[in-house]
């Protein structure tokens, strides 16, 4: 369980509300940029558990506003994908130990800020990526990600862009796949210790901020461009990503 400090609480915080924001708002596509956030300063483990209760708040508060605006295909396939990829994400789990997670999660968040800036591969992949298996592939790296770092966005962004998409749709769809993949996540973190009732009160207390970070991700929606949101997001991850990194290898 996290020591409640003045500098976890406030560094939580701050993680729980972007972690919010973007689920909300943008395509969940930044929000793991809160355990990376949490993972320099408790066990990258702790911080995976902590999140997930308030990314299951933060899911099922945005669900209202998107109901029924979801692709139905595209989430069935995203979602039966994730179910190995969750396992492999089980797998990998126990056989490493926590720097091999921090690597790990350090590497996700840098590779990460390298896709998005490499756009033309992006677009590309994206073209391609319209098949039913390229659905399933995509949920399986999702779940994976997903387990090991709430990272699954990117992979599930190239099948669901391939689609084309309008943009509520599109944030509709991620809503309601990354709620039921948390939803498995939890059972999977539960029976391997990581999701414990010791932690579950300390992530109560800052659900305000997971329902204050959803709020404004619903408002920011229509408001504001995904690239001045992403922009700071992107500095956090390389940051985190690339102290994580030098953590693990040390």
């Amino acid at each position: 369980m996290p020591e409640l400090t003045l500098t976890f609480f406030a560094i939580a915080a701050l993680a729980v509300v972007i972690a919010g924001v973007s689920k909300a708002g943008f395509g969940s596509g930044a929000a793991f940029a809160s355990a990376s956030i949490l993972a320099l300063i408790v066990e990258p483990g702790v911080a995976l558990a902590f999140m997930l209760p308030l990314l299951m708040l933060i899911d099922a508060a945005s669900l209202r506003p998107y109901w029924r605006r979801w692709n139905h295909r595209a989430s069935v396939l995203l979602i039966a994908g994730a179910l190995p990829g969750l396992g492999l994400g089980v797998l990998y789990f126990r056989a490493v130990d926590a720097d091999g997670m921090r690597l790990m999660i350090g590497g996700i968040s840098v590779a990460f800020v390298a896709w998005q800036l490499f756009s033309p591969l992006r677009a590309r992949l994206a073209r391609a990526a319209v098949a039913d298996w390229c659905g399933l592939l995509a949920g399986t790296l999702a779940g994976f990600a997903s387990f090991l770092s709430h990272a699954g966005g990117p992979a599930a962004a190239v099948y669901l862009l391939g689609r084309r998409m309008g943009k509520t749709e599109y944030q509709a769809t991620t809503v309601l796949v990354f709620g039921a993949v948390n939803v498995m996540k939890a059972a999977a973190y539960t029976r391997l210790g990581l999701l414990s009732a010791d932690l579950l009160p300390v992530a109560v207390l800052f659900a305000p901020f997971a329902l204050l970070g959803t709020w404004a991700g619903v408002r920011l929606h229509g408001l504001l461009p995904e690239r001045q949101f992403f922009a700071l997001t992107y500095v956090l991850l390389t940051v985190t990503g690339l102290k994580l990194i030098w953590d693990g290898l040390l």
